[in-house]
């Protein structure tokens, strides 16, 4: 069984296959099953690699599994229509474009390798953010585009509008854009 998918597409999930497999193809699941269902968020919710998606509804007593599949493909579209790859951003700032572009990685994260139009998240004050005009563009970006893609969700359940989170993240902005940044 191929468990790749296209950029877009819906992967297909089966109830049989094992929480590793899904997570492979689907990185939202965990945050979709979080989010949907309190699964996987602690050690009392939480579940193995090897379990099968029919295993966890049954050990969390949820009796609808192909709702639960539909949870999860839902969130793969959400992250997927939230990317916005680096040259495009890029772009954006190269046309002078109006957004905020947030680093959300740790002050040690971007002491190694920091691009420089990049805002550092002020992690004293996060709630300077929220009051940010609700469609203001807003690009988030951390070091493999994963923890950004946690942010713009965070956001955009908080009623945000025009949120990316860029793709890859730094290796994919020092691969892609400008070498000279760097990696780590």
């Amino acid at each position: 069984m191929s468990l790749s998918t296209s950029q877009g597409a819906a992967p297909k999930i089966e109830p049989h296959m094992t929480m590793e497999q899904i997570l492979a193809v689907v990185p939202a699941a965990q945050r979709a099953l979080f989010q949907r269902y309190h699964i996987g968020g602690c050690s009392s919710c939480g579940f193995q690699p090897t379990d099968t998606l029919a295993q966890v509804c049954k050990d969390h007593n949820i009796l609808d599994v192909p709702e639960v599949i539909r949870t999860i493909q839902l969130a793969h579209e959400v992250d997927t229509k939230v990317q916005v790859e680096p040259r495009t951003v890029k772009g954006w700032l190269d046309a002078g474009q109006e957004f905020s572009f947030i680093d959300v990685r740790s002050p040690e994260e971007i002491a190694a390798a920091r691009i420089p139009q990049a805002e550092a998240l002020d992690f004293s004050d996060p709630g300077k953010y929220m009051s940010l005009p609700k469609d203001r563009r807003i690009v988030f970006s951390c070091r493999s585009g994963v923890r950004s893609l946690d942010v713009a969700s965070y956001f955009i359940g908080h009623g945000f509008t025009n949120v990316y989170s860029m793709r890859g993240g730094i290796l994919a902005w020092t691969a892609e854009v400008d070498p000279s940044v760097g990696a780590y």
